[in-house]
């Protein structure tokens, strides 16, 4: 038993970092949210539809419905659906560590233990906690296969990578590099053996093919609403292996944005890159598991280049247990004590330090965009049966969960139907695709008819005297003034930059507050997280004075 105390005390150490603040008061944010809503769908009303309508393969959702089956659905037991896998993932660290040897296990399990960026996703109701753990799995086999190519570990091995792909979109890139890897590796001695993997894999997509291609062929702004910067491959690894996390939905142009963290990222940063370094000259095969790594970041640097998705860290989650392995296999790789020790030590005080002190370190991030904010805030502004609530970026069903809009009348402006309420052009598709020219000469004039009538027609004149408007606004995709506006549409060249959802839902809040303030009066203003509800009240039958 005396063997298993260091790795006991590293879960149970683990577990607490995890469990530390999981409990967030301002609910579920839009994706997580999103998680809840597939999952609780039931499989005869619909659950395969909501999935195909997202962006991810069904795995996660699968396993979610599960959980809460015997759990529930609260918050809390959502999110701890994600710390039961972030706690095993810390076990199959320490395996995959052990693959080298007992040191490189305890270590490997250690960092993972401590990681801000697993803390974070083990208390998030997504997919990447998971994801985490079956990369890590997929490493043991991908190791063990290397020293033994039997059929227990080739089975494994393809049963894992399958299960990245049935769980993230874009996991096939790392699945392709990785069997490319093990494929190269034992060709000369297995070339039969390679071919039953290939085969077992290509027979995965096959049967997944109509689920792939309808999840691929979805039709969404979602993905469009950030640029790529080089910055962001900084971020990349100060995410990984600093307990400073940037870039969780959209990151900075400027890598240093915050002096005062500057040494809490670049630090353990430094150290890890090293110890990769380190590893990658120790030994060839740790050259090839760093290709992996490199061949699936540089994908995805392309397609988010070309704009076909957002270069966020979470997006390439299932390298991390390989540069987990060659930070640790540099690390004992060290032959002087004292240099191998201080590092540990320097890395462990960073990150536990920041984990525990700082007050926005892994555990006791808020998030902003939660959806139970709103709704307290709809709930203290006293709203009356048949008043107007206008929401803006979400329709009613991201509120449910914590809201019962019955009593009111509901009008959603959100990112899936906002063209029906702009212009003549109401072509979702169209507006995907030309969205820069068909808005440019809105976003430079105040004046608009068509969106005016709307908000007259369906709002302003609905409303008696005595009844109020309560506007929903997320400040985090609406922050342009209509000066703003103008300057970024006047410049060619930062109006091609700049995401076309932060131009179009900033237009639609500055419109629908000033409109709506020449005909009505605020009878209530609250901001909070990156949230605003403004009550309007019509005081008479005409315009306000």
């Amino acid at each position: 038993m005396k063997k298993y105390i260091g790795i006991t005390l590293i879960v149970l150490l683990g577990l607490f970092l995890r469990l530390l603040f999981i409990n967030k008061p301002d609910g579920l944010w839009n994706d997580e949210y999103i998680s809840w809503m597939i999952a609780a769908t039931p499989f005869s009303n619909g659950f395969f539809n909501a999935v195909k309508s997202q962006c991810h393969m069904p795995f996660y959702y699968l396993y979610l419905k599960c959980f809460m089956q015997v759990f529930g659905q609260s918050d809390l037991a959502l999110r701890i659906s994600s710390t039961f896998t972030g706690v095993l993932a810390i076990i199959a660290m320490y395996l995959v560590g052990k693959e080298k040897d007992e040191k490189n296990g305890i270590l490997c399990a250690f960092i993972s233990a401590i990681s801000s960026f697993l803390i974070y996703y083990s208390q998030e109701v997504r997919l990447y906690s998971v994801l985490f753990l079956f990369s890590a799995i997929t490493l043991i086999y991908t190791l063990r296969i290397l020293k033994e190519a039997s059929a227990k570990n080739i089975i494994l091995f393809c049963i894992f990578n399958f299960l990245i792909i049935f769980t993230h979109t874009i996991g096939f890139v790392f699945v392709f590099f990785n069997i490319i890897f093990v494929s190269l590796s034992l060709y000369k001695s297995y070339k039969k053996i390679i071919i039953y993997i290939w085969s077992a894999i290509l027979t995965s997509v096959i049967v997944s093919t109509p689920l792939i291609l309808k999840i691929f062929s979805t039709k969404s702004f979602s993905q469009w609403w950030g640029h790529f910067s080089i910055s962001k491959i900084g971020f990349l690894f100060t995410d990984y292996f600093s307990p400073v996390i940037t870039n969780l939905t959209n990151a900075p142009d400027n890598f240093f944005y915050m002096p005062k963290l500057a040494l809490f990222m670049i630090i353990p940063a430094i150290v890890a890159i090293a110890c990769i370094i380190i590893a990658i000259i120790k030994e060839k095969r740790n050259l090839g598991l760093f290709l992996i790594a490199v061949s699936t970041i540089i994908v995805l640097v392309i397609a988010a280049i070309t704009g076909k998705l957002v270069f966020i860290t979470k997006y390439s989650i299932e390298i991390y247990p390989i540069l987990i392995f060659l930070v640790c296999s540099g690390l004992t790789s060290i032959k002087n004590n004292i240099v191998r020790n201080s590092l540990i030590v320097i890395y462990s005080l960073i990150s536990i330090g920041y984990i525990i002190l700082a007050p926005y370190s892994a555990p006791k991030m808020r998030r902003p965009e939660g959806h139970k904010i709103v709704t307290d805030m709809l709930q203290k502004a006293d709203l009356k049966k048949d008043d107007i609530i206008l929401l803006e970026y979400y329709p009613a069903d991201r509120f449910k969960k914590y809201f019962n809009f019955n009593n009111y009348r509901v009008i959603e402006i959100h990112k899936g139907n906002f063209p029906a309420y702009l212009t003549n052009e109401k072509s979702y598709i169209n507006v995907l695709k030309n969205g820069k020219n068909i808005y440019k000469d809105m976003f430079l004039h105040d004046n608009n008819q068509y969106f005016e009538n709307i908000l007259k027609n369906n709002i302003y004149d609905q409303l008696k005297p005595g009844q109020s408007l309560a506007i929903v606004i997320l400040n985090s995709v609406a922050f342009y003034s209509p000066k703003d506006i103008k300057n970024i549409t006047s410049d060619d060249t930062r109006y091609k930059k700049e995401p076309l959802l932060f131009l179009i839902f900033s237009y639609i809040k500055n419109k629908t507050f000033i409109d709506t303030m020449q005909t009505l009066a605020i009878s209530r203003f609250e901001q909070k997280g990156n949230w605003i509800v403004i009550k309007f009240t019509k005081v008479n039958n005409s315009n306000k004075n």
